[in-house]
């Protein structure tokens, strides 16, 4: 896959380099003033004129061979021109040599645009007349002249196209992926073409109506001004058309399309009819992933765009490194190599310097930013805001979509169950700006819903994200970007490294940010600046990689702090101090905590009356949840979800848990020294759903989950030391859902299991389907999840 700029774009900068020379070069030989100025009169006059050629040359399809010559002209006045300025006031022969030179290149330069160019203009302009008077709308434009990457793809697109069953073939990544690209080799490939013929119309959407498709559409079959009374005639006249025109194979290629409908529209049942798309969302139809480019062909692409030839001066390690920086995006290689295409070394260096910095990529390449920010701009303001919410993670990290969706539902103040935060991801998804993937089902959640997934995402777009964070709101979509001052932003995100590297608006003034990350290395000391003012923060997100970490004091000036997400990202927990501040905050509702050491200072938030969720994920906890409760009692009385996830260290839950009475959800999974529940358990009269994977060394539930009145869902999967369930688990008159998959020692089901009139799926094991025919009361009622042994696949069958 490739993305290849034009030759006149390395030709405009080299017209521009030779300009800033010319201005910029200071000569103390008076003889060489009025030469230069003149110089510089004949570029600033040619370089529109040459501009048109180049364009009238890509329009006509015809060599550009005047760029070359021109090419050479400016190479050669750049070094005459260094010359000029190294020469001293007493060399008259140096002087006499380069006066005649700047005098003939002068002469030549103007000879070869008052005759080469005009003849090559009148050439190009009789070419495009011609073109013209057999112009085709719906033929597939030439193919670049380079391309890498690209022919393994063509093979699998072919494969899938010519498939019978494919009628929908849908080609989706971001911009810049080399999608248009693949398109066109497409439709010029023999063996497309050995079975479409001459019906393989491509036609670029964008925001085009139904109407200008189907006059292009007429056009191609030789009807010319054809009229629509509506858009819905426009979708019948197009349908008559390939009807009555198309042959029996018809190929419709649709380019860079924005919007489903149209495909919806333009789906007709006619044989042999099939539509190729490519576009920036995922619509319905077939599927085609587009990858990034790997590490060799990445560095092809870039080398062709950044040299004219092997031979230069730049090191191989310097080159490697620009390469690395634009991810394999072959768009990102192509306008970054053009951009240094004989540069000399010391611009690259810069230019790697500046990005190690932290400038992004997308400041000094407009139309890489221009072309990737087009699918953020489609996006209405709160999917835009979730978008550029990823930016606030670190690089290469797989994000939770359960710590995403915790941000989203108290910062936009979605539902608490997490259902419009699951629609944003997956829509965001769909708009191919990031990837989701499963962890596993989870007993009882709606199909869709995203709790379970890990979110992840391209590296040029979270940098992406990261650079529109930055603009100033105010400005107009696709403008120049401004950036707004770090104290005015919305979301900050800043790094801190071995303590010194504290921004400059760290303690100039309180800040207006609503969102703040930050991130800090292995070296940080945890020694804080205290002096930041931050009151308007509701979402904290502290990224760390010490072996120990002292949350700051200012914490607790942060009144309206309504989600905490503390991160290690270390070799080892995190050891993780000063929990204290937290009982300042009085709005705090989310506590997120991954790879962290906790004890033994996590008593400190049981006091929080605000909280509604907490969540541990691969922390180490030990008997940290149930010692000091004297001194710290539970009063977390609004906590309504309880999550602890891969913490194999925890052996007990606290008996104190058992008096959140308003606590709706409780997840306890791959915790594989669990040995116990609370024989209170039964006093959570509010729950409704009760996980318990893969804790290997639960033995038992405890009598008193008979009294869970309001359980809907019950998860003991793959908890292979459970050897009964409670006689009274029939007394569950909610439940709706239960999990015994991979629970071995299980041998025999409560017979009061029959009595439970809500309930509708049962998720097992083969082996144990058996089980359940014996106390099926409703037969026909209740269907029966088959779950394989290596749980790579869910089949269901269900009884009648």
């Amino acid at each position: 896959m490739a993305v290849a700029l034009i030759g006149g774009a390395a030709l405009g900068a080299a017209f521009g380099e030779l300009l800033k020379l010319v201005i910029n070069t200071t000569i103390q030989i008076r003889e060489f003033k009025p030469l230069l100025k003149g110089f510089k009169e004949t570029l600033e006059t040619i370089e529109p004129e040459f501009t048109g050629i180049t364009e009238l040359n890509k329009l006509s399809k015809r060599p550009d061979g005047a760029r070359t010559t021109l090419r050479g002209y400016l190479d050669k006045g750049k070094k005459l021109v260094v010359k000029c300025s190294g020469v001293k006031k007493g060399n008259v022969i140096k002087i006499k040599k380069y006066t005649k030179k700047l005098i003939k290149l002068n002469h030549n330069i103007c000879n070869f645009f008052q005759i080469e160019v005009s003849l090559a203009m009148m050439a190009a302009l009789k070419a495009l007349l011609a073109q013209d008077r057999s112009f085709d709308p719906c033929r597939a434009a030439g193919l670049l002249d380079f391309t890498v990457g690209l022919d393994q793809h063509l093979v699998n697109l072919k494969r899938k196209l010519l498939e019978d069953e494919t009628r929908v073939l849908v080609v989706a990544a971001p911009g810049g992926f080399g999608k248009t690209t693949l398109a066109k080799k497409l439709c010029h490939d023999d063996e497309i073409k050995g079975v479409f013929g001459n019906e393989i119309i491509y036609v670029t959407v964008s925001k085009a109506s139904l109407k200008s498709i189907g006059q292009s559409l007429h056009k191609h079959y030789g009807i010319n001004n054809y009229e629509f009374r509506s858009e819905e005639d426009a979708k019948n006249q197009i349908e008559t058309l390939i009807t009555q025109k198309g042959s029996d194979k018809v190929l419709l290629v649709l380019d860079d399309v924005w919007s489903e409908s149209i495909i919806q529209d333009l789906k007709f049942e006619i044989p042999g009819y099939k539509i190729l798309v490519t576009c920036r969302d995922l619509f319905s139809g077939s599927r085609y992933d587009l990858e990034i480019l790997n590490a060799k062909d990445a560095k092809t692409l870039f080398r062709y765009h950044a040299f004219t030839s092997d031979e230069t001066d730049v090191s191989e390690e310097t080159v490697n490194k620009i390469v690395e920086f634009c991810k394999g995006i072959p768009l990102a290689l192509s306008v970054v190599g053009a951009s240094l295409h004989d540069q000399p070394e010391v611009k690259w260096e810069t230019t790697l310097l500046k990005w190690s910095k932290g400038q992004s990529i997308f400041e000094s390449h407009q139309r890489l930013r221009t072309c990737l920010q087009t699918s953020v701009d489609a996006l209405d303001e709160l999917h835009r805001d979730c978008f550029l919410d990823l930016g606030l993670f670190p690089e290469d990290d797989q994000i939770a979509g359960s710590a995403l969706m915790d941000m989203w539902i108290e910062f936009h103040g979605l539902d608490d169950k997490g259902l419009f935060a699951s629609e944003y991801l997956r829509d965001l998804e769909l708009k191919n700006l990031f990837t989701l993937i499963p962890i596993r089902k989870a007993a009882g959640e709606p199909g869709g819903h995203c709790s379970h997934y890990r979110v992840t995402q391209h590296d040029v777009l979270r940098e992406l994200a990261i650079h529109l964070g930055r603009q100033d709101p105010s400005q107009e979509p696709m403008q120049e970007p401004r950036q707004e001052p770090e104290a005015n932003r919305k979301r900050l995100f800043t790094e801190i490294r071995s303590n010194v590297d504290f921004p400059k608006w760290w303690a100039e003034r309180p800040i207006a940010a609503r969102i703040l990350s930050i991130s800090t290395d292995e070296k940080f000391s945890s020694t804080w600046n205290n002096d930041l003012n931050a009151p308007k923060v509701e979402v904290l997100i502290l990224n760390i990689r010490s072996e120990n970490y002292i949350l700051p004091e200012f914490i607790q000036k942060m009144s309206e702090l309504k989600v905490l997400i503390v991160t290690g990202y270390g070799v080892y927990p995190t050891q993780l101090n000063n929990l204290q501040v937290l009982e300042y905050l009085s709005k705090l509702h989310r506590i997120r905590f991954k790879y962290v050491s906790v004890s033994p200072f996590i008593q400190a938030i049981f006091t929080l009356k605000t909280l509604k969720k907490i969540t541990f994920v691969m922390c180490k906890i030990g008997d940290a949840l149930s010692s000091g409760t004297t001194e710290y009692p539970y009063t977390l009385e609004n906590l309504k979800y309880l999550e602890i996830d891969l913490c194999y260290d925890l052996k007990e839950l606290p008996a104190g848990l058992c008096s959140s009475v308003r606590l709706q959800k409780l997840v306890i999974t791959n915790c594989q020294e669990l040995d116990s529940l609370p024989k209170d358990l039964g006093n959570l009269s509010d729950l409704e759903i009760l996980s318990l994977h893969c804790c290997t060394k639960l033995k038992a539930l405890p009598e008193s989950v008979r009294s869970l009145r309001k359980l809907r869902v019950l998860d003991v999967s793959d908890c292979s030391d459970i050897t009964a369930l409670p006689e009274q688990i029939g007394e569950l008159s909610s439940l709706k859902a239960i999990d015994i998959s991979g629970c071995e020692g299980l041998k025999m089901l409560p017979e009061s299991l029959a009595g439970l009139e809500k309930l509708k799926n049962v998720t097992c094991d083969e082996e144990r389907s058996y089980l359940w025919k014996n106390i099926e009361s409703h037969p026909g009622k209740v269907k029966i999840n088959f779950v394989e042994e290596d749980r790579s696949e869910t089949f269901k069958i269900i009884y009648h």
